[in-house]
């Protein structure tokens, strides 16, 4: 399955990070900025419209999860026209970084998604995470310097950004046919917003509501 998204303005911290070691939280509560935690691990990264989020699920065991993603992005950025190049936990255009890479396991299969930058500022980034603190630990996000394809001088809108991946993604899996969520799914979708993301102390500190349900029964 593959999901095509954006978010308004927001942080998103991994599933084991520490706030307060990753976002400069009083310029988030000064502008607004919602401070938000997913599932998967990897670093800390700054979404908005700029911004197009893109996930990959795939079932049984993978092998190399971070080359999952990383072959779809770096077939669609090289759609658009620019040389992409794999580094740790990310795409790189030259020394900056263009896409960032997270994966959440389980035992039937892979949740793998990245981020791609059009035109968000790299400043605008900058502005809400913090630098390299001088305790490094190993759940830290890994710092680099970022740049959008718009920083690269590639001005193309969302909807040309959109067709690469989509033809990237046809390329290397076949045909791609669109579904709404079925009935499992948007039953997991109500329990992952009231154990997690509807509840604060999820965002805060990583720490889950318990619920008693299970989607059989919704």
């Amino acid at each position: 399955m593959l999901w095509l998204w954006r978010n308004p303005a927001c942080v998103v911290v991994g599933r084991g990070q520490k706030v307060h070691r990753e976002v400069r939280e009083d310029v988030c509560a000064q502008d607004g900025i919602p401070v938000l935690r997913r599932a998967s691990g990897g670093g800390t990264v700054f979404h908005d419209r700029g911004n197009l989020n893109v996930s990959l699920v795939i079932p049984g065991p993978v092998d190399r999860p971070l080359e999952a993603i990383g072959s779809l992005m770096s077939a669609g950025v090289s759609r658009l026209g620019l040389p992409p190049r794999l580094g740790e936990r990310g795409l790189f255009i030259g020394d900056a970084k263009l896409c960032g890479f997270a994966v959440f396991r389980t035992k039937t299969g892979l949740l793998a998604h990245s981020t791609l930058l059009i035109s968000t500022p790299a400043e605008r980034v900058g502005r809400y995470l913090t630098g390299p603190p001088p305790d490094p630990r190993p759940l830290d996000s890994h710092r680099s310097e970022v740049a959008s394809l718009a920083d690269h001088g590639l001005r193309v809108g969302l909807e040309g950004v959109t067709s690469a991946i989509l033809a990237a993604a046809a390329s290397q899996f076949g045909p791609l046919t669109t579904r709404k969520p079925d009935a499992t799914e948007r039953a997991w979708q109500r329990k992952l917003l009231t154990s997690r993301y509807h509840h604060t102390p999820w965002h805060t500190e990583g720490r889950q509501q318990d619920t008693p349900w299970t989607p059989q029964s919704a």
